[in-house]
């Protein structure tokens, strides 16, 4: 094989020529023969044992040229490549442009390649870190949602309906004066106020007393997803049976060594204080990271082939159907629930693909510009909790994984990390949020 051409003929676009010699043509069409000779059967032949003189006499002097083509394709085309000064991104359009016995075979190759990323500035990148600061409504409101945890039902039944009620009702609906389907229940536990029923019916709840019957006067609303009731006006005979309220245990002492592992209330707030705040700083530097990040995909303007979008969106879908399969559900049954195709789907995943594509050629570019290693001892301490994991040896491992992208994503993160300590960070403290009593 000799690498004849490579020319430029658009934008990530590379059209590469090689050629292979009539020798090595003919070495590839007698594999061919051998491959397909105990298949090839004529008349006043046993099958297998038609000479390829005589099949290429009956069927045609190219009758194994396709297979013979596609095998030097397959065998010629990455050593073309290596040669070639240029990384491809997707697989490559081959064609022959010509094919002899005497004279070999010629091969075009369209190649779509990896864009030039020119990229300054990556230094001193303006990011802030606002880390929200923890007050005491903040940690107040650790120990009221302990409290609504630990909640009790209480049965009222020395004063009427109120709005935040748990009542229990009896019901039933009719239009016209005639009784419509659906429009019936017993027992029918409604938290006053919830806005579950038709607007106006928990409000007319609202005052009376257990035992009590009553009507309910409503209009069924104009949009209604029913339209044989939409604006219709409805009666409801109902009847109160039963209100219980949530009791909120007292925020002391006992309730914290009752329903925690910690002593007093002093002590529950003084961890909830210090999770709160560590959150506060997990949050901010998210939100640092991603500024980063954003700052990092603003700088890539130049044309991305589209196929390398939809290869990262390839992966997006496997992974989420990764996802689903560990919850028993196929992305099928998704599409379905969601009212999704296949095709509306991946277009839900675009904008993140092109995001994460632009930041990785940003971070690659990087690591080139910045001459980013990985070292032996760096690469055995990353594989170390795999190898162990697995019970395997850290060269088994390296056997396993496509090494080349793994040590290309140790660059990456190292080229992110770099950014991020070069940044011109400024720490900013959150506005306080006003205090809630206790």
């Amino acid at each position: 094989m000799s690498l004849k051409s490579t020319t430029k003929t658009d934008v990530n676009t590379v059209e590469l020529v090689f050629e292979v010699t009539a020798e090595e043509f003919e070495k590839a069409v007698e594999g061919a023969y051998q491959k397909q000779r105990k298949n090839i059967s004529l008349p006043g032949f046993r099958k297998g044992k038609v000479s390829r003189k005589m099949a290429e006499a009956r069927m045609g002097e190219n009758v194994f040229y396709e297979d013979a083509l596609n095998q030097l394709i397959n065998a010629e085309l990455p050593q073309a490549l290596m040669h070639a000064d240029f990384e491809i991104v997707d697989t490559p359009q081959v064609s022959a442009e010509k094919v002899s016995k005497t004279e070999g075979a010629v091969f075009k190759a369209i190649c779509i390649t990896k864009p030039d990323i020119q990229i300054a500035d990556y230094k001193g990148i303006p990011a802030s870190k606002t880390v929200k600061e923890v007050t005491d409504a903040d940690v107040n409101s650790q120990v009221e949602m302990l409290r609504q945890r630990n909640a009790r039902l209480v049965s009222v039944d020395d004063r009427p309906a109120q709005l935040g009620d748990e009542t229990n009702i009896d019901f039933e609906g009719f239009i016209d004066g005639n009784a419509f389907e659906g429009g019936k229940g017993e027992n029918f536990p409604l938290r006053l106020g919830s806005g579950q029923f038709i607007p106006g019916f928990e409000d007319q709840i609202v005052g009376k007393t257990i035992g009590e019957e009553f009507d309910v006067n409503v209009t069924f609303p104009e949009n209604y997803q029913m339209q044989e009731f939409a604006g219709k006006e409805a009666v409801f005979k109902c009847k109160l049976n039963g209100i219980t309220i949530e009791e909120l245990p007292e925020a002391d002492d006992e309730f914290i060594q009752d329903s925690t592992e910690f002593e007093n209330l002093e002590a529950f707030k003084e961890d909830a204080r210090k999770n709160l705040e560590n959150s506060a700083v997990r949050d901010a530097d998210i939100a640092f990271d991603n500024a980063i990040m954003e700052a990092l995909i603003a700088k890539v303007d130049v044309p991305i082939p589209n196929c390398m979008y939809e290869h990262r969106i390839d992966e997006l879908v496997r992974n989420f159907e990764q996802v689903l399969s560990q919850q028993g559900m196929g992305i099928d049954l998704y599409l379905q629930y969601t009212g999704m195709d296949m095709n509306d789907f991946r277009e839900t995943n675009r904008d993140r693909a092109m995001n994460e594509v632009k930041l990785r050629l940003a971070l690659e570019k990087i690591a080139d510009l910045e001459n980013i290693q990985i070292s032996d001892d760096e690469i055995n301490a990353s594989l170390q909790p795999i190898a162990e994991a697995n019970k395997m040896p850290i060269d088994e491992v390296k056997r396993r994984l496509p090494m080349v992208d793994y040590i290309t994503d140790m660059r990456v993160t190292k080229a992110l990390e770099l950014v991020k300590a070069n940044a011109n960070t400024e720490e900013v403290p959150a506005e306080e949020t006003p205090a809630i009593e206790e």
